[in-house]
């Protein structure tokens, strides 16, 4: 019995030494092996980037958006047709649109352009420089592909003689001849007054301009291959913005006209007044109107009267067809090719 008693305590006592061994060394290595609060334990990692650290408080690097494409302005012969149309045409270069509108009792003639390069298809064609002056379809021979035409500058003749009283010499020196202190056809300088201001219309490689009192060696300085001029006070509307003279004897009285104004680069608005109602246009009512329906950015007015001409073909092949005027000679006239 006695044997069987110690043999079952010495089993409990293993048991116990069995469990209690493990915990007494756990206890040991917890106590001896921890570091002490002052040693630093290397990072396993370096420190993350305030990039890589969602919760920085540094503005991340913006992501840049591209900016739009700008969108072109509208055709002008996309626009809604305002009267009757005559006739219009279409290529890859240009568009065209005539219209017969009635505007305060007088039929005028609305052509809406657009031009894809307005340096090379605006064309100019003139009579004999000094020695005449021309009809204005037979001008509009000279440029074959052209498929629109109007009369152009505003001349001296014997029967026109008047000449702005700042130019040297005396009229019969300009006799068939524009006015216009420059002019310049196909690249080739006819006139130069020098300190005359230019008031007129230039081409260059860039597109169509307008002048206001400019000097000859400024505009010359530009390279203009083509110039229109007229009287000082044509230029009627400057950025958008009438210059209309209010003493300029032509402000308040009616009369034919052939008016140009430009809407950007590319797009331009002819106004061709009539006496076909025998009734007429100030030109006063002429840039009110042209304000309020197209807001051009500059508009001038070419020469008017009997020398108002407009002309088109729907191909260089056809016959030019008369819509208005061209019945008088002209200097010169501005023609629109493809």
């Amino acid at each position: 019995m006695q044997k069987k008693h110690m043999e079952r305590c010495l089993f409990t006592l293993l048991v116990l030494l069995i469990f209690a061994l493990p915990i007494l060394g756990l206890y040991r290595v917890t106590k001896h092996s921890a570091a002490p609060a002052s040693t630093t334990i290397p990072a396993v990692f370096p420190a993350a980037s305030p990039a890589d650290d969602p919760t920085a408080t540094s503005s991340p690097t913006p992501i840049p958006v591209p900016s739009p494409t700008p969108t072109p302005p509208d055709r002008v012969d996309s626009y809604a047709v305002q009267g009757i149309e005559v006739a219009s045409h279409q290529s890859d270069t240009m568009h065209w649109r005539i219209e017969r509108i009635e505007q305060e009792g007088a039929v005028c003639y609305l052509t809406k352009i657009y031009l894809l390069d307005p340096g090379t298809q605006i064309r100019k064609a003139t009579a004999n420089w000094e020695r005449d002056i021309q009809y204005p379809v037979d001008m509009a021979a000279k440029i074959p592909d052209a498929t629109l035409f109007i009369n152009g500058s505003g001349y001296v003749s014997p029967t026109f003689p008047e000449i702005p009283s700042n130019y040297p010499g005396s009229s019969p020196d300009y006799y068939y001849t524009p006015l216009g202190s420059v002019t310049v056809t196909d690249g080739q300088l006819f006139r130069r007054l020098t300190g005359v201001p230019y008031y007129g219309l230039s081409l260059t490689r860039d597109g169509l301009h307008m002048h206001v009192g400019d000097d000859p060696t400024d505009v010359l300085a530009a390279n203009p291959t083509q110039t229109w001029s007229f009287y000082i006070e044509c230029p009627v509307i400057r950025d958008h913005q009438s210059i209309l003279d209010p003493n300029w004897r032509f402000t308040t009285a009616p009369a034919m006209r052939t008016i140009i104004s430009c809407i950007d680069e590319h797009n331009f608005i002819l106004l061709t007044v009539t006496r076909d109602s025998s009734s007429a246009l100030t030109m006063r009512q002429c840039v009110d109107y042209l304000q309020s329906a197209f807001d051009p950015l500059w508009t001038y007015n070419l020469d008017g009267g009997p020398s108002i001409a407009l002309y088109y073909r729907l191909s260089p092949d056809d016959d030019w067809v008369r819509v208005a005027g061209g019945t008088s000679k002209d200097a010169d006239i501005m023609a629109f090719a493809d």
